[in-house]
């Protein structure tokens, strides 16, 4: 795993996130869009199928906002205003932009905006942990141990950064065989901000966030600095350029040395990982795609002075520079959406105003800049939250039921895919599960659903077994 520089807090491998570099696994820095784009989909390998519909490969980027902790759903976006009372809460829905369409009193601007969106309101799965249900959320398959409360294992299937690394990977190979390679610039997948994955108590790295079985080399390039900082400069200075040079031309004539390099694989591919970073130390596109400061200060404050807001402005720069999945982490702090006590005052007063505003300028700087038609947004947490609110005027986790928010990528904006029950408990109409939510983004980024990976064994595992939501697509 690649990971950028950032507090000092400790990650899956026991050594500081200070550590700019983890040669265990680069990723693949290096890859760039157009090499996702040249083959979007890896079926020509495997047979020819079907025709595929015009939305197949419709977005050429996506970008996920992971929203740590789960909202609730029936205080943000399937609100049951005739509810008893110990149900619907203490929130209005308030009418938008869409008639007959309402959301939370406390997303004013996103009401005004739901003509650039969709919302399923009926998502739904069997996990109420938040472990295996942000690795189902965040791959579209179930965790093999779905009754534990695991760590980030390596037999875990890959997130979708991993597989667009992955589908990067495998035709960065066929444009070499080819020899027409194209000038590599950033990573196919990013992650942002300090994620659940990276800050949790006892040092309990979550799964969903990281390459699992395809290897650590897949991983997303971890961005764990948060952009809302003073002079957020992410990558290491290269103050001696000659130097590190020199250092490159060292290690690979210590890696050439078969005597000292033969005894362990990891070691004879460091080679390449160094390699890579190196690239990702002296690219210029690199350091640009990540200068925040370039932007106007007014832009800047419209998306929000938190980690949220100004990881989506950096996730429409990264995106507009060619990298193919953003993932944006809600922030683990003292404001994340796992609100089993005073629900209601941390939504109105903390969470809600962040993801309202952020959000919202997103939306409406992708499509001022003419990106949002190329560009598939999904806004989703690991479950939705109980119907009814406990003694502490919160609400505990709920699996069967939640709602997840798409715009983007041809998505039909102002339309509601679904419907819960009038408790927001169950869905009533058209389930969605995380692998038709997996089936669907893949769809869109033009990667088969039905591709086949394999993991150490040789065992064979499709991409989802979900279906596209065919209505939204």
């Amino acid at each position: 795993m690649f990971t950028i520089p950032g507090n000092p807090v400790r990650s899956c491998e026991g050594v500081s996130r200070r550590e700019w570099l983890r040669v265990g696994g680069l990723g693949t820095v290096g890859l760039s869009l157009p090499v996702l784009a040249a083959g979007r989909s890896l079926a020509g390998e495997h047979g020819d199928r079907a025709p595929r519909p015009a939305s197949f490969g419709r977005a050429k980027s996506c970008i996920v906002l992971f929203l740590f902790g789960a909202p609730a759903h029936q205080d943000l976006w399937d609100l049951k205003p005739k509810a008893p009372r110990e149900v619907r809460g203490e929130f209005r829905p308030i009418p938008s932009s869409v008639p007959d369409l309402f959301v939370g009193e406390h997303l004013p601007e996103l009401a005004q905006r739901a003509h650039r969106y969709a919302l399923i309101r009926s998502v739904t799965h069997p996990d109420n942990t938040h472990t295996v249900a942000m690795h189902y959320m965040l791959s579209g398959v179930r965790h093999a141990r779905p009754a534990t409360n695991p760590r980030n294992a390596p037999d875990d299937f890959p997130c979708f950064g991993a597989i667009a690394n992955y589908v990067a990977a495998s035709r960065l190979r066929a444009a070499d065989r080819a020899q027409a390679r194209p000038p590599s610039s950033l990573p196919a997948a990013v992650s942002l901000n300090a994620p659940a994955n990276q800050v949790s108590a006892n040092n309990h790295i979550f799964p969903g966030f990281f390459a699992g079985f395809l290897g650590a080399g897949f991983d997303p390039l971890f961005v764990p600095q948060n952009a809302d900082v003073p002079d957020y400069r992410p990558l290491p200075s290269v103050e001696d350029r000659g130097r590190l040079v020199a250092r490159r031309q060292l290690l690979a004539a210590i890696a050439g040395d078969d005597r000292l390099v033969s005894q362990a694989a990891a070691v004879r591919n460091l080679d390449g990982e160094y390699a890579r970073a190196f690239e990702v130390l002296t690219s210029p596109g690199v350091r640009r795609a990540f200068s925040l400061e370039e932007e106007p200060p007014a832009l800047r404050a419209a998306y929000g002075a938190t980690p949220f807001g100004q990881g989506c402005l950096l996730a429409r720069r990264l995106v507009e520079s060619g990298v193919s999945l953003v993932t944006v982490n809600w922030e683990r702090d003292d404001a994340y959406w796992d609100t089993h006590k005073n629900n209601f005052a941390d939504l109105k007063n903390k969470l809600c105003p962040n993801l309202d505003k952020g959000l919202s300028a997103l939306l409406d700087d992708l499509t001022r800049r003419g990106l949002l038609e190329e560009t598939l947004v999904v806004c989703l947490g690991e479950f939705g939250r109980t119907p009814h609110i406990n003694n502490a005027a919160g609400r505990d986790h709920w699996a069967p039921c939640n709602s997840v928010v798409l715009a983007g990528a041809g998505i039909p904006g102002g339309a509601v895919y679904g419907s819960s029950d009038r408790l927001a408990a169950y869905p009533a109409s058209n389930p969605v599960t995380p692998q038709d939510l997996s089936a669907t983004i893949y769809h869109l980024l033009g990667i088969d659903p039905l591709q086949v990976i394999r993991d150490p064994l040789g065992r064979e595992y499709p991409l989802s077994t979900g279906e596209p939501v065919w209505d939204l697509v």
